[in-house]
Parts: C-alpha cells; sequence; structure tokens
C-alpha cells in the first residue's frame, strides 16, 4: 500500500467530491422545465413567425448553459480546495511532478 493513499496528517478526510451539496444545486432544478412539455405545447404567442413551442425551447438552451455555469462555479470550491492526490491517485498527479 503506497503511503500517498492515506490522509496526510492534519488535513480533513477526503470527502468523495460528488458527495457534497449546496443550495446552488437547486437551480439545475430550472432547466427541468424545458422537459415538462404540456406547460408550453402551443401556437401562439408567435415569435417570427414560429410557434411559442420551438421558440421557448431555443431559449431553453442558453438558460440551460447559464443555469449549469453558475452553479458550477458557486459549488466548486465548497468545503476547501481538493487534494488532488487524495481524489485522483499519484497514477496522474505524480507522474506530472
Amino acid at each position: 500500500m503506497s503511503s500517498s493513499t492515506a490522509p496526510r496528517k492534519g488535513s480533513p478526510s477526503p470527502a468523495h467530491p460528488a458527495l457534497r451539496w449546496s443550495n446552488w444545486n437547486l437551480l439545475l432544478i430550472v432547466p427541468l422545465v424545458a422537459l415538462v412539455t404540456p406547460l408550453y405545447n402551443k401556437e401562439e404567442p408567435r415569435l417570427l413567425g414560429f410557434p411559442l413551442f420551438y421558440w421557448l425551447q431555443f431559449l431553453f438552451i442558453p438558460l440551460g448553459v447559464l443555469c449549469v455555469a453558475v452553479v458550477y462555479h458557486k459549488t466548486r470550491n465548497v468545503g476547501g480546495p481538493v487534494d488532488r492526490d487524495a481524489v485522483d491517485g499519484d497514477a496522474v498527479g505524480g507522474a506530472l511532478r
């Protein structure tokens, strides 16, 4: 067993990065409205000749990207910096040093 996989002295035990939670994650519910098509399966109002169904789906694309980007930037360092050796192991991090 390699000593580099054990937690370092004085550092908190590494938690799996996918298990952290933030209230910012709730923002990811907004793009899910695009999946509930009966809410906007209508022809009126039209925008540039396109029925509501089509132009609203095109609007959901940048809205979804924006929501994911905000959540990513707000939650990427929740709980402090990530110890790369604890997450990746020495196979990747040690070879590059």
